[in-house]
């Protein structure tokens, strides 16, 4: 699997961890601002891209603006539920992206790896009701690719508004 695990990013949260996670969010050379104050789950999702990805041609809707989540729906190419796609979902006139990495066949949710979910990179339960697209690399090898694991998600709390 390509790195868009957020690896050791996991937990930081927008203000607590502002400096490093404002650093990071900057490693691929640009980003949208202070996390704090901007919708943050797209500057997320490009410098996990970039910086795991190089090199990935990117569509003219992410060069456009590489920060607007419902924009990753154009990325690489369309995929089926494989483990580290990006993951692309409605949010109102929104949206929101991030990486999936488990799902829960009975409940139709899926397990998301992100940026901005909670103010933070953590993983979160999203409806698949709510998804757009499905997208890996095109320049990733198809034999990479690994399907989603089945995962249980009874109890779990569906996030609806992630920020």
């Amino acid at each position: 699997m390509f790195k868009v695990s957020h690896g050791d990013k996991m937990g930081l949260h927008e203000v607590r961890d502002n400096e490093v996670l404002r650093e990071w969010l900057a490693s691929d050379g640009s980003t949208q601002g202070d996390p704090a104050g901007f919708p943050w789950c797209g500057d997320a999702a490009i410098t996990a891209l970039e910086l795991g990805v190089s090199g990935e041609p990117l569509p003219d809707s992410l060069e456009a603006n590489p920060y607007w989540a419902r924009n990753f729906a154009d990325y690489g190419i369309a995929c089926g539920k494989i483990y580290g796609a990006a993951a692309s979902f409605r949010r109102g006139s929104g949206g929101h992206i991030g990486f999936a990495i488990g799902y829960d066949p009975v409940r139709r949710r899926y397990l998301i790896r992100g940026g901005n979910q909670s103010d933070m990179v953590r993983d979160s339960w999203l409806a698949a009701s709510r998804l757009i697209a499905l997208r890996w690399p095109k320049s990733w090898p198809a034999a990479h690719q690994r399907p989603l694991p089945t995962l249980d998600a009874s109890g779990a709390i569906l996030s609806t508004n992630e920020a």
